[in-house]
């Protein structure tokens, strides 16, 4: 009885040692710094979190899972929360986010705010938290196209009339303005060597380059003369500028290197390369490989549509530098709604693109992985970061996708469930969606031609 006590005590005092040291490992700093680069590698958060306090691993790893069980289910309003932003007079052209959280400033928990412009002629910033406006610019022309330079703290607009103004972040007072002289233009912010520029595109084909907040002229370049210049997509290490124009399925693309349109020498051309496809009708630059292009094509034939990815690359010699595009994929893409076609990718190898109510996953190769048609309309924008996929369609509806690995094809999306944007009454659908990590912004289009933001919140 006595040894059978004896060995009971031991026990317990063995399962007691054993549960304290199992405690103290889990509050091992090293043990949570390897759980979150593990399970988050593509953050680089080393320089961003300390070992103990609020910023610590520990924290940082149980705040970020719950708040992605949060946008992952997102199927109750305890999940997050929605506001209406209302106060334009007319249609919403384009918003987009001039502080956002991503995956390391999420420890922080910035207020995210949205700047939008609309065909009542107004800029406006908003407190996606609060759904409160924080200032709003004089009315002025019917604006066309928005962008955010958030390094300089500007919003650039264009209306009309041609006229492009920069706006201060903090208070919606101006800063410049330029006479483009074009009904209709195209903006991308871009910075190059620690410089902010805006690059225009005209209704005309002229590829304007602008310095940022200033607005002055550094140089001007004809890409498509006579048919709108109406695309422009930067890489993400700001070397490469890819331009072309939707209106004409004759047309081929070009890619300018951006230093010779940015910093132009007045005894040397820029650098451009014409690509040898027509008809484009969307691009990107692959987030993970700055140099790799894709780009969706026609031979003019409607149901002919082809993706083919370039590798650029500046070859120099002691007389001249050239820019060379070589092609290292292709592979046919089936389009029912082309003119409305979406193309984003995630990391090197994961191409999406949509299709009226389709949303397709392919491989690099053009291997297709997955399909989706949750949307009963057709979607009209996609918003894609290292967590999820969310579309916008006009069936009033934004669908949430977050990403996977699949054991034989690798990345791809699982869907995951539905955000609705209000009553058909009031509403004709959404017309367009961004996001960061822990909020989601859609337009929707009024009946009576007040448009509408809903924005969507997950909360820690």
């Amino acid at each position: 009885m006595f040894f059978a006590l004896f060995l009971y005590n031991e026990s317990i005092m063995i399962s007691s040692l054993t549960c304290n040291e199992w405690y103290h490992a889990a509050e091992t700093p090293w043990l949570w710094r390897r759980m979150c680069l593990q399970k988050w590698s593509f953050c680089n958060v080393s320089q961003l979190l300390s070992d103990t306090g609020t910023h610590s691993w520990k924290a940082y790893y149980l705040r970020r899972s719950h708040l992605e069980m949060k946008m992952k289910t997102g199927r109750s309003c305890a999940d997050y929360t929605c506001k209406s932003l209302r106060g334009h007079k007319g249609r919403v052209v384009g918003f987009e986010y001039l502080v956002g959280n991503d995956g390391c400033s999420d420890v922080w928990k910035q207020t995210p705010v949205v700047c939008s412009a609309s065909t009542d002629g107004t800029v406006k910033a908003w407190d996606i938290h609060k759904g409160v406006n924080l200032w709003s610019s004089p009315a002025q022309s019917p604006m066309q196209d928005i962008t955010v330079d958030p390094v300089q703290s500007v919003v650039i607009s264009s209306d009309n009339t041609g006229t492009i103004k920069t706006w201060k972040a903090a208070t919606g007072e101006e800063v410049a303005c330029f006479q483009s002289g074009s009904s209709k233009t195209t903006l991308l912010s871009f910075i190059n060597k620690d410089s902010s520029f805006l690059m225009v595109g005209t209704v005309l084909g002229s590829l304007v380059v602008l310095t940022c907040p200033a607005l002055s002229e550094v140089s001007r370049h004809v890409v498509c003369d006579s048919f709108s210049l109406n695309l422009l997509r930067s890489s993400p290490d700001k070397k490469w500028l890819f331009t072309a124009s939707k209106e004409n399925l004759d047309l081929s693309p070009k890619v300018f290197y951006s230093d010779s349109v940015c910093f132009p020498a007045e005894d040397e051309d820029h650098l451009c390369h014409s690509l040898p496809v027509t008809g484009c009708c969307a691009a990107l630059f692959l987030p993970s490989q700055p140099a790799r292009l894709a780009v969706i094509h026609s031979d003019g034939r409607f149901n002919n549509n082809t993706l083919s990815v370039f590798d650029l690359t500046m070859k120099e010699s002691k007389c001249k530098k050239e820019t060379q595009a070589q092609q290292v994929a292709s592979f046919p893409v089936a389009l029912s709604h082309r003119s409305d076609v979406i193309l984003e990718a995630r990391g090197s190898s994961a191409l999406l693109v949509t299709d009226g109510n389709h949303l397709k996953v392919y491989t690099f190769k053009g291997e297709l992985v997955a399909s989706f048609e949750d949307h009963l309309q057709p979607i009209t924008a996609l918003c894609v970061d290292s967590f999820r996929v969310v579309t916008a369609s006009r069936d009033l509806s934004l669908r949430i996708l977050t990403w996977r690995n699949d054991p034989e094809h690798g990345l791809t999306l699982e869907s995951q469930y539905h955000l609705l944007g209000g009553s058909f009454r009031r509403s004709r659908g959404f017309t367009n969606v961004a996001c960061d990590y822990s909020s989601i912004v859609g337009s929707v289009e009024s009946v009576d031609g007040n448009d509408v933001l809903k924005a969507y919140t997950f909360d820690f």
